[in-house]
């Protein structure tokens, strides 16, 4: 299984990077792992809509140079489905049965996703509704794809 996270921005905070090298670690006895960064825009303090739509379109032309055809693509997005870890872990097992060797997981900017990159999206999947920095949700997203390959192992890690 090859996984790739496609996301803006460089990871500076040092606690961050570690955890994200754990969890890459962690995950190399299961899957291929490759993190894309690209750029990220500054958002000018007061932006207008308009401004904001700008910024997310120029990221999601960055975040659209990575993705592969034939690539199954998640985009994170509040407004996906939510699942709880074990439901998770059934879905990308699911995608593997049906002959899914590449997944694409895309984790948007502090504004969100480009529209055209949600209408590429497979599938939308949201960890809550609430907002997290897109820096730790790296963390986060690693975190339960690596639960997710020890639910699916039948591993002890998730209770």
């Amino acid at each position: 299984m090859n996984i790739d996270i496609i996301a803006p921005g460089r990871i500076k905070e040092r606690y961050l990077r570690d955890a994200i090298d754990e969890y890459s670690k962690r995950l190399s006895r299961f899957c291929k792992l490759n993190i894309y960064e690209v750029a990220d825009e500054k958002t000018p303090e007061h932006a207008t809509p308009g401004t904001d739509e700008l910024i997310k379109r120029k990221e999601g032309e960055r975040i659209a140079k990575h993705i592969k055809d034939g690539a199954y693509v998640i985009a994170l997005a509040i407004d996906g489905q939510m699942l709880g870890s074990e439901r998770f872990a059934a879905k990308l097992e699911d995608l593997t049965v049906h002959g899914v060797s590449h997944i694409q997981f895309i984790i948007g900017g502090s504004l969100g996703l480009d529209p055209a990159i949600l209408k590429r999206a497979d599938w939308k999947l949201s960890f809550s509704p609430m907002t997290f920095p897109h820096q730790l949700m790296r963390v986060i997203l690693l975190e339960q794809v690596y639960r997710a390959f020890k639910i699916n192992a039948h591993e002890p890690y998730h209770k």
